[in-house]
């Protein structure tokens, strides 16, 4: 029978650790003088004690590592757990929001997806919007160890081709996670901390230059003012998309770059492609622009870029409304939100290495029909891919073109039109943030939802930031016999 102690253990000491950061917004309220901070007093001390009562309830069964079903379980029920004590602040705090408001902004928050239900961002107190940043930020850190420790080692989506890209493992479950983590971490906090001294430098209010470095760093996009990056000039809009476009690189090429090897950074072939398809995508988008303006300028390279990038990299701020531009780059941005960014950053959606391993195969095919004697191996970064890599690929996009068509069906029987299902399910199961329309399209957000799609796309948000397959494989049968 599956032992659920170790699983509860660590879930306990991560919801408790999730209430000490709450410990952040509530030193912001207390400096600002706004009268908010016992909303984050109150919240803290209900984490804290939840989360430290079940890790003790669950310390007996604390063992030396975790077993491959416990892996699986404690890689969802993390995502599943900690957005419901996320959202205790927006309920109890100025927000006022419902539950049902609260969960859908925290899991927008901890997946990163950055689509949000409030309004008025700018009058928010300062702890609320904090808090905010704090949750995206620690879900991109979170879901970047997640790829490289725990995704590769349970074979999901094709990612166990990284398994031995800059860490090896081993055999066992997690054997080295410590030491990953903490490379990772000083590569992100140092992200973190030189795009905010950026934004600063440009001009930005300190708070909301750490605030938006929090969420630019972790492509989640929730930003301070409800007009978004439109808010801020142009330097901003360029350093912006300089550092989200650094946060959709993978992080262990920065681990080997600052221990002295720079050659896999400027040789990875994925890093190639996502930049190659970004730069393709602004021209195309410029000139979209430029011809219809009738007019070469900067702005509309300028918007191009910021846009693209935001999209792409799933991080989903907007420095202009997009849904006026024509038809043509709307339907651009939304198939370069399915595209995403590296695997091993903080960028979402299907990611470049799967779309790369794609086209292999299908040359490979395509090779063995001309030639049905030949062996052709497909093969990523000069290195052959297994059959089970390319099985894993094959699952992965059939599943998320399935639970796309399910959620967009789902969410028009609750009585939203095609264009609000289709891209909100797009949107969601990618953790973009911004669909498309006038509700939820960059210049809107969906706090017009009702409650009903509000649930179906934050359970979507969780299922599409674990990769899927982490999600799904927990309902079947086979994983719950002993």
């Amino acid at each position: 029978m599956l032992d659920f102690r170790p699983v509860g253990y660590v879930i306990g000491l991560l919801v408790a650790s999730l209430g000490v950061t709450m410990l952040a917004p509530l030193a912001a309220d207390l400096i600002e003088n706004n009268g908010h901070w016992p909303v984050f007093m109150e919240s803290a001390i209900i984490t804290i004690l939840t989360g430290g009562l079940i890790a003790m309830a669950c310390a007996n069964g604390v063992s030396a590592g975790l077993s491959l079903r416990q892996t699986f379980l404690l890689t969802s029920l993390v995502w599943l757990t900690l957005p419901l004590f996320g959202a205790i602040p927006f309920v109890l705090g100025a927000t006022n929001a419902s539950y049902t408001d609260a969960f859908f902004e925290a899991m927008s928050g901890l997946t990163t997806t950055g689509a949000t239900v409030f309004s008025g961002l700018e009058a928010l107190p300062a702890g609320i919007k904090l808090w905010r940043g704090t949750l995206q930020w620690l879900g991109g850190v979170g879901i970047i160890v997640v790829a490289m420790v725990f995704l590769p080692e349970l074979r999901v989506g094709g990612m166990q081709i990284f398994r031995s890209e800059g860490f090896e493992t081993g055999g066992k479950i997690l054997p080295r996670a410590g030491e990953i983590a903490q490379n990772i971490s000083v590569i992100y906090v140092g992200l973190t901390v030189a795009c905010a001294l950026t934004y600063s430098a440009f001009g930005m209010a300190s708070f909301d230059a750490l605030v938006h470095a929090m969420t630019t760093v972790s492509t989640g996009g929730m930003a301070n003012s409800d007009a978004s990056f439109g808010f801020y000039g142009e330097a901003i809009h360029y350093a912006g998309s300089l550092f989200m476009l650094l946060a959709a690189l993978p992080f262990v090429r920065y681990v080997q770059l600052l221990a002295g090897t720079a050659q896999p950074l400027f040789k990875d072939t994925q890093i190639h492609a996502f930049l190659v398809i970004f730069g393709i995508c602004v021209m195309l988008i410029s000139a979209w622009v430029w011809g219809r303006d009738g007019a070469i300028t900067e702005i509309a390279f300028r918007e191009a870029v910021f846009n693209v990038t935001s999209i792409i990299s799933g991080t989903g701020y907007a420095s202009a409304d997009y849904m006026t531009w024509g038809t043509f780059p709307v339907v651009m941005f939304f198939f370069i939100g399915l595209i995403g960014g590296c695997a091993g950053s903080t960028a979402c959606s299907v990611k470049v290495f799967r779309y790369q391993l794609l086209v292999a195969s299908i040359k490979s095919q395509i090779r063995q029909i001309h030639s049905p004697h030949g062996i052709f191996q497909p093969r990523y970064q000069g290195r052959p891919i297994s059959q089970d890599v390319l099985n894993s690929v094959m699952a992965f996009f059939v599943a998320f073109v399935l639970i796309l068509g399910v959620v967009a069906t789902l969410l028009s029987l609750t009585g939203l039109d095609f264009i609000t299902s289709v891209s909100g399910a797009a949107a969601a199961i990618a953790n973009i943030g911004p669909g498309l329309g006038n509700e939820i399209g960059p210049a809107g957000n969906f706090a017009g939802l009702n409650d009903t799609a509000k649930w179906i796309l934050a359970i979507a948000m969780f299922i599409g930031r674990l990769e899927l397959m982490v999600v799904l494989v927990i309902f079947t049968r086979s994983f719950w016999r002993s």
